[in-house]
């Protein structure tokens, strides 16, 4: 037997009748061994050691030792390190030795029992060192140290329904006054609402697992022996409870109590500037939003190309000058609001929620409204400029080939409906019949111009020309004119025919020369129409092309002489005939309209509608040299259309290269490894040196504009459009933005919470490698598998799933499936470590009152800095309790307000 002596006689005597009992016991002494090799473990881990038998390892006299430099801060005689028995004799001596030198006396306990592994007197060493010192210190109104930790327990639980603390063995059984202590102290750990009288095994094991992974209390008590057992060991018990006590009754001074206040100010201060300028922001760019959406909705122009060519430029502005500031604003905006929910979070604020109508998904919602107004905008102009140059083009078309059909129409039907061959001479009239089948072959070569002016017409009206009416009536009324000559034709045809019979004689000259000159005319006609012909290409190729079709035209001048010389010698053979047998009117050709110039220079004419072969041949040559220049006009503008092909393709290559690679570069800075600040300093760096690149944007732009001005529309050297590049650069912007402000509030959330580098980057890590897809977002199953990579324990059966679906409530409130890195980060930190309350504030303006209901403006004004001190007095409400004095503050309510439970 020992007796551990103290001041309080009574006290001992007590110890001495509860030894004796604890003999009788074998579950008390099954208790203590637990209960007591978790307290000296709790000591020795802090020297890097451990007990697994209590009677064992402390034989040798070293690790009990150990156990008394470690509980007291104080150092042992040097140990002896022989392994004998009498060394190990000496050891034990010295550790007793030290413990009578703290006041308290041994009996009957001597260092054999020890070294034999006596358990009744191990058992009973420890429990007078447990009582020396874990509980002797603890005095509460002048009580023993037993009284003085039970007064504690009863004060600390006397709210909480179904505890009575009147001993430290029944009262404790049901586990409920151990969960009410946590609960007192730390509410954030338990719902103490939850528990039940019913289920003593779960508070146990909730207390007890709760103390050991939150608040380092190892488990020193089994929970099932607890509930076994009749009557819980007393010692066992008080060892447990007083290391709750050790880890409660630190209290805050004053200083930490007015800087805890100070904190949650400037937070709510803070908060209230960056909200109002939230609110400004979102107003001002929604305006502006509403303003340009209907001016890029709007797809109509004046249908002229000067008209169109103005609104492009409009646009250009617009890209340039207008929408960059305001994505800048978007971004800001965006930060604005992620920095103020984060920092509302990390302050145990509720969230932000903006005036309705302001909201983020508000803002993103107008500017996708805004991009999809704009997307198509710029390739809807290029079209119709497109569309309005082929309108134009084709309208020249018409009036020229117009011109050309009107010039040789004009007197056809009067030529048609003269009755002269009724008055000429047989071999006249037989004339007239092959005149006028010689118009019949005219007319039916100019069936094909007829045909091609309708076809115009119709593409005019198809393509929506602004001058179609006109257009259709000129068409109509050369298809009506059409129409009449080929009714007139037929007419004078069935006339000829009837006259036919008087026909006998035919001038074998004049019918060659009508047959060769009719196609050598038409010949020329087509030639000089081709000669004039316009053209729209867009490739030197394209006009590559008409250069050598003209080429090849060239070579048929040549046959084309001879055949002029030719039929130049038919007329000069008829005129010498004439001359020679001088026949009256010889010369007149009745087989054809047309008329050639004779060897003396002087033009034969026929009665009516002369065309002078010599003088076209002539305008046919000299239009040639003159095709040429204008092939050789087009070839060069075409050249330096593709030098402008080129000049863009190779700057946008560059560019569009340059974009992707710093896309790529900044997700790898992202996932790199190091500290928040160095990845912050490498963003900003990236950032200055995107934002130096801006002249490369603004060349390229330049370049984009000559090409749209010089009518190009397609180029083949490069796969990038202006259009895709803009997307690009303010891809690359928007995302530096955004990772620079993840990383700020990641800084944010790391010093407000004390969160180590080495946590952050174990979060982000393990973020990341579950982050498969790369999309900064988690599936509940991959949240999991992250979660238990960093230590929890969440098992594969319906209670690891009921505590998944609790986890996921918190960082998925609104049911999106998905957990975002910073809804993850904002868990962890809530996991890790401790956090500011309602009741925490409360209770430091209790302490800086003295521990009144109460506070005054000066305490306020003394203990905080001026503008705290303000900001306190303007919003705290009078106090209304009896024990109210003049001038008298509410900061109970004040910092109920203040977490958002009520309104300031």
């Amino acid at each position: 037997m020992y007796y551990g002596e103290q001041n309080d006689g009574a006290y001992m005597e007590q110890e001495e009748e509860w030894e004796r009992e604890g003999l009788l016991d074998p579950a008390w002494e099954k208790q203590q061994r637990k209960t007591f090799t978790a307290w000296c473990n709790s000591h020795l881990r802090k020297a890097g050691t451990q007990i697994e038998e209590i009677e064992e390892d402390f034989r040798q006299g070293l690790k009990l030792m150990l156990l008394l430099e470690v509980i007291s801060g104080e150092q042992l005689p040097k140990p002896d390190k022989g392994r004998m028995r009498f060394h190990k004799i000496a050891n034990v001596n010295k550790a007793l030795d030290f413990i009578e030198s703290k006041g308290v006396k041994l009996v009957s306990i001597g260092p054999e029992e020890i070294v034999d592994g006596n358990v009744k007197m191990t058992l009973g060493m420890i429990w007078t060192i447990i009582l020396r010192f874990a509980i002797q210190d603890i005095s509460v109104e002048e009580l023993s140290a037993k009284e003085g930790l039970l007064l504690w327990c009863q004060r600390k639980t006397s709210p909480y329904r179904n505890v009575n603390v009147q001993n430290f063995h029944l009262s404790f059984k049901d586990g409920l006054a151990f969960c009410a202590l946590i609960h007192r102290h730390r509410p954030d750990l338990i719902d103490y609402s939850k528990l039940s009288k019913d289920n003593p095994l779960e508070n146990l094991n909730t207390a007890f697992d709760v103390a050991e992974k939150h608040l380092d209390i190892p488990r020193m008590l089994d929970a099932e022996d607890m509930v076994n057992s009749a009557k819980p060991d007393e010692r066992s018990v008080m060892t447990y409870v007083s290391a709750y006590y050790h880890a409660f009754s630190g209290a805050q001074q004053a200083e930490t109590a007015a800087n805890r206040i100070c904190k949650v100010l400037k937070v709510n201060q803070e908060n209230e500037r960056l909200m109002e300028e939230y609110e400004r922001m979102a107003s001002d760019l929604l305006e502006w939003i509403k303003r340009t959406t209907p001016w890029l909705e709007n797809r109509t122009t004046d249908n002229t190309l000067p008209g169109t060519q103005s609104k492009l430029e409009e646009f250009r502005e617009y890209r340039r000058k207008h929408k960059p500031p305001k994505l800048e604003e978007k971004a800001k905006l965006e930060t604005v609001f992620n920095t103020l929910q984060t920092r509302l979070r990390l302050s145990n604020r509720p969230a932000y929620l903006p005036t309705e109508g302001k909201m983020v998904s508000d803002i993103a919602k107008a500017w996708k409204g805004l991009e999809f107004a704009e997307k198509g905008f710029e390739d809807w102009l290029l079209s119709e400029l497109q569309r309005l140059e082929r309108l134009d083009h084709l309208a020249q078309k018409f009036k020229h080939k117009c011109d050309i059909h009107e010039e040789w129409a004009h007197g056809k039907e009067d030529m048609l409906q003269s009755t002269d061959y009724k008055k000429c001479r047989l071999n006249e009239l037989k004339a007239f019949k092959k005149k006028h089948e010689a118009f019949e072959s005219d007319l039916a070569a100019h069936q094909d111009r007829v045909e091609q002016i309708a076809a115009i017409a119709q593409e005019l009206n198809a393509l929506e020309y602004h001058d179609a009416p006109a257009v259709n009536a000129r068409c109509q009324r050369i298809c009506d004119q059409w129409d009449v000559l080929g009714t007139l034709t037929q007419k004078r045809r069935v006339a000829l025919d009837e006259a036919e019979r008087i026909m006998e004689r035919i001038d074998q000259l004049h019918l060659e020369f009508a047959k060769r000159a009719a196609p050598f005319n038409n010949w020329m006609d087509g030639a000089k129409e081709d000669l004039v012909d316009m053209f729209i290409v867009h490739t030197t190729e394209e006009i590559q092309g008409l250069i050598d079709a003209h080429e090849q035209f060239k070579q048929t001048l040549g046959e084309a002489d001879k055949e002029f010389n030719a039929i130049i010698g038919l007329v000069n053979e008829v005129q010498k005939i004439g001359m020679q047998y001088e026949i009256t009117g010889a010369s007149v050709n009745p087989y054809t309209t047309l008329s050639a110039q004779s060897e003396d220079g002087e033009t034969e004419k026929v009665t009516y509608h002369h065309e002078d072969i010599a003088n076209k041949w002539t305008e046919v040559r000299q239009l040639v040299p003159k095709r040429d220049g204008v092939l050789q006009q087009e070839m060069i503008r075409q050249q330096n259309n593709e030098r402008l092909r080129l000049q863009f393709a190779k700057k946008a290559n560059t560019v569009g290269q340059w974009i992707e690679r710093h896309l790529d570069h900044l997700v790898s800075i992202s996932l790199q490894s190091g500290s928040l600040e160095n990845t912050l300093t490498q963003f900003k760096s990236f950032d200055t040196e995107v934002h130096q690149y801006k002249p490369n944007i603004d060349e390229l732009e330049r370049y984009n504009q000559e090409v749209q001005e010089a009518m190009i529309f397609e180029n083949r050297h490069t796969q990038y459009t202006m259009e895709s590049l803009r997307v690009g650069w303010e891809q690359l912007l928007t995302a530096i933005a955004r990772n620079i402000n993840e990383t700020e509030n990641q800084v944010l959330t790391r010093d407000a919470k004390g969160i180590t580098d080495e946590m952050m980057e174990e979060f982000r890590k393990s973020f990341v490698h579950f982050d498969k897809r790369r999309s900064r977002r988690l599936t509940p199953k991959e949240f999991k598998a992250c979660l238990i990579s960093l230590g929890f324990n969440i098992g594969g059966d319906y209670q690891g799933d009921a505590e998944l679906q609790k986890m996921m409530a918190i960082v998925d409130p609104n049911g999106t499936g998905f957990v975002t890195f910073e809804a993850f980060l904002d868990f962890m930190t809530r996991e890790t470590t401790d956090t500011d309350t309602a009741e925490q504030v409360m209770q430091s303006f209790k302490i800086l009152s003295g521990d009144q209901p109460y506070i005054t403006a000066e305490i306020l004004r003394r203990e905080l800095p001026p503008d705290q001190a303000e900001y306190c007095i303007a919003r705290m409400a009078p106090y209304k309790g009896p024990d109210a004095v003049p001038g008298a503050l509410d900061y109970s309510s004040f910092s109920t307000a203040l977490y958002g439970e009520s309104d300031l």
